[in-house]
Parts: C-alpha cells; sequence; structure tokens
C-alpha cells in the first residue's frame, strides 16, 4: 500500500482500517475504524485534510481531493466522510461533506463544498454541482443532480447492509496472507 507523507504530515489508520496495496493515501488524511480504501483509489491531502468516517468504503478508482487555503478562503474545502457510507468505482469527490449512511453511485462527481445530509443515495455517473445541499432520506440522480423520491424502507435498511458487506470483504483481504 502507498501510504505516503507529505509536508510533514503522515497519514493516520485508525484500529482495523485498510488501504489495498495499489491504492495511494497521501499527507492529511485519517481513516477511521474498518474502514477500507480499495484498488487504485487515491486519497490525496496535500493543501486540506481528508477524514473517512467508520465502516465507510473508498471503492476501486475513486479520486477524493481537497481544496487549499487562501487569503479569500482561509479554510479552503476539507472532505469529510461520515460513518457506514459507501464510495461506489471511480467516483470524484472534491471538497465536500458526505453524511453518515450514504450511498454514491459509480462514476459520480461531488464538488467543493456540496453537503450530503445523512441518509441519502445518489445514483451512478451524477454530478453535483458546488455548493449545492442533498436533504436527508432521498434519492438523488442526474447531471446535474436532481432530488427524485423519498428512499423506501429496503433502501434505507441497505445502508448498513452496504457497509457491513464491505467491513466483511475487506477482513478477508487484510487478513489473507501475502502473495496469495
Amino acid at each position: 500500500m502507498a501510504i505516503e507523507q507529505f509536508d510533514g504530515i503522515t497519514p493516520v489508520l485508525g484500529d482495523g482500517a485498510w488501504v489495498h496495496a495499489s491504492a495511494q493515501v497521501i499527507g492529511d488524511v485519517f481513516l477511521r475504524s474498518n474502514s477500507s480504501i480499495w484498488p487504485g483509489a487515491v486519497l490525496r491531502g496535500d493543501v486540506n485534510h481528508i477524514q473517512i468516517g467508520h465502516d465507510s468504503n473508498v471503492q476501486d478508482c475513486s479520486v477524493l481531493h481537497v481544496t487549499h487555503k487562501r487569503p479569500d478562503d482561509p479554510d479552503g474545502a476539507p472532505l469529510i466522510i461520515g460513518d457506514r457510507v459507501t464510495i461506489g468505482h471511480a467516483v470524484i469527490l472534491h471538497g465536500c461533506t458526505i453524511g453518515n449512511e450514504v450511498l454514491v453511485g459509480m462514476g459520480t462527481i461531488i464538488l467543493d463544498r456540496v453537503v450530503v445530509q445523512d441518509r441519502v443515495m445518489i445514483g451512478a455517473g451524477s454530478l453535483v454541482p458546488q455548493g449545492k445541499v442533498l436533504e436527508s432520506g432521498y434519492l438523488y440522480l442526474g447531471r446535474p443532480v436532481k432530488q427524485v423520491r423519498r428512499l423506501t424502507d429496503d433502501e434505507l435498511a441497505h445502508f448498513n447492509y452496504s457497509a457491513a458487506h464491505y467491513v466483511r470483504l475487506m477482513k478477508k483481504y487484510r487478513d489473507q496472507p501475502a502473495g496469495c
């Protein structure tokens, strides 16, 4: 795995967190317990910080980055992901905040200062423009994204299922002997 220090800051992995050997985690990144970073994903905390919540997963080839601090924007835009979040394959997240129990569909792009509240599903291939707020309990789809409907009980239950599935799968990968 490529865990790289940047500007004197080394990523921190919480208990049970796992990074695949082909992923890159750089700089000011904190992975909470049982979070997982899958093949080819890049988390670049070089100009601001990234935090990944408990039992959350960032799937293959996703790119997570942040916005730098400047005189007219002293905080910049860090990237914060809550607990039990599934970030699908080839997602781009940039300087946004993702609440707890969220599913971000494959190929989605979420831009700076977006706030995704708890318990939201974002359909594959969606584009969430800068500064948008996605309200809790809804499905969002499209380019640009639009609120489609309230989530069903089955969809709401899927958040914890998906998180638990990826924790189990991560443990299989983590615990297999090297070179297998």
